[in-house]
């Protein structure tokens, strides 16, 4: 892991606590929320405040989020709003915090000037020691103040003033006027600069947990399901009636078609689809010569194209479909038969334009776990556990495939991957005037990979 770490691309980003007062603040949140302190002078934390190195030294990695429900977290700064969040125990945390953090941005500019905000993402449920206890987790609901409690306080305060002010004896109200002067010395002038956070709820409908082995629940969906790609053990008593594993191939094609999940790479629009496809070609093959002693490192176009041809007897079968598929788009060749059947199925898809699609894309990362580029950007916890038993060849290969290729433009990466434009993309001509192949018209009514087979 010290590649990636050294390369920034683990515990990339993080928010550095390095100066006296903001050890101390992070300590009184600590205290606040856990009843523990550090002695660490200098760590990082990273969205919700949480430490690796205090999770060392304290014993717990969950030490914010106890038995991985209801997560805790400590704020510094705003700019803990671009650092990850690590030990994610739901999909939905980080961007619940990160929409808290913007929409609070002033306020929160203003009261950790001077103290740390202390909170928690609060539901119904305390642990979840059986599966069906995570469909009890229907609503988020931020509940956040200094460890002085000063949002608690200025709403006081102004409630006081309200009262102040409609009362034709508040001028004679002595006890009143003492009890403002005094909260008015802890909040600052909240007439003129009002001090309160925002109320805020999250449904928690659609989302991956890394609980019992990592489920995917979609409930709010036409056709609800939960995909568990470990396996199903445990799973017995789930209020849904779909429970599907990675080896039901069909019926997540299927669940995925019925809802208008996801979309084939080569009919996105706005994206160079081929191009695409032609890199996962290339992932695939880096997987099947790693543990060669193939020397991986600065290849260029030709090398793997040499690599393919010396270790052509041991390529998988979704390389060589990858490779007809983009033969089709680029020069128009025959058209493979590809359904959900095959190994490289969902190799060919990727999100729809939907609320949903953060949340498709990990799960089709985790179904095609060869693309890692895609198992990078969309589940980092299954892209280091997987790194960790990769040949070290195939380690240095990403890494410096991710550093030179990924790091340097994420946005863009992602948006060309994964981004939803109007314009429809049309592959390259391989001659002048020549129009580019249509999809087969005994499979266009349902899609290039024809319709999920029934069991």
């Amino acid at each position: 892991m010290n590649r990636l770490i050294r390369a920034g691309l683990m515990f990339g980003n993080l928010f550095h606590v390095h100066s006296p007062a903001l050890v101390e603040r992070y300590n009184r949140a600590l205290l606040h929320l856990t009843g523990k302190r550090t002695e660490l002078t200098d760590f990082y934390i990273d969205i919700s405040g949480y430490s690796p190195e205090v999770g060392d030294e304290l014993g717990d990695p969950l030490y914010l989020n106890h038995k991985g429900v209801n997560r805790q977290f400590i704020l510094l700064s705003v700019e803990q709003r671009t650092a990850p969040l690590l030990n994610t125990k739901f999909s939905t945390s980080k961007t619940i915090l990160q929409d808290f953090i913007g929409q609070n941005e002033a306020a929160l500019f203003a009261l950790t000037a001077k103290d740390a905000v202390a909170g928690e993402l609060v539901n119904s449920v305390y642990d979840v020691s059986t599966a069906a206890r995570l469909f009890d987790i229907r609503r988020i609901t931020v509940d956040a103040d200094t460890t002085g409690g000063t949002v608690k306080d200025a709403a006081k305060l102004a409630e006081m003033v309200d009262n102040f002010r409609e009362s034709e004896s508040g001028w004679y109200d002595d006890v009143l006027i003492a009890q403002m002067i005094d909260l008015a010395g802890k909040t600052g002038d909240v007439v003129r600069n009002p001090v309160s956070l925002k109320a805020m709820s999250f449904d928690q409908r659609n989302f991956w947990t890394a609980h019992f082995g990592g489920l995917y629940v979609f409930q709010d969906v036409a056709h609800p399901a939960v995909i568990a790609p470990a396996g199903k053990d445990g799973l017995d008593d789930l209020p849904l009636k779909y429970v599907f594993d990675a080896s039901q191939r069909n019926n997540i094609a299927q669940f995925f078609q019925l809802n208008g999940l996801t979309q084939t790479i080569l009919e996105a629009r706005g994206i160079k689809s081929a191009a695409i496809l032609r890199q996962k070609m290339d992932f695939i093959l880096i997987d099947a010569v790693a543990d060669q002693g193939v020397d991986l490192t600065g290849l260029t176009r030709a090398d793997l194209r040499r690599l393919a041809r010396e270790h052509s007897d041991i390529l998988p079968p979704e390389f060589h479909t990858l490779g007809q598929l983009v033969n089709w788009a680029e020069n128009g060749g025959a058209f493979p038969n590809v359904d959900s059947s095959s190994p490289v199925y969902f190799y060919t898809l990727r999100a729809a334009d939907t609320p949903d699609a953060p949340l498709v894309n990990m799960l089709l990362a985790e179904l095609a776990p060869k693309d890692i580029r895609q198992l990078f950007i969309c589940h980092k916890d299954l892209f280091y556990a997987t790194y960790a038993g990769w040949p070290d060849a195939k380690r240095a290969y990403v890494a410096d495939f991710l550093e030179r290729e990924y790091k340097v433009d994420k946005a863009g990466v992602r948006d060309a991957l994964f981004g939803h434009e109007p314009a429809l993309e049309v592959p390259p001509l391989p001659r002048k005037g020549k129009k580019p192949p249509p999809v087969p018209q005994r499979i266009a009514p349902v899609g290039p990979w024809g319709k999920a087979k029934r069991r």
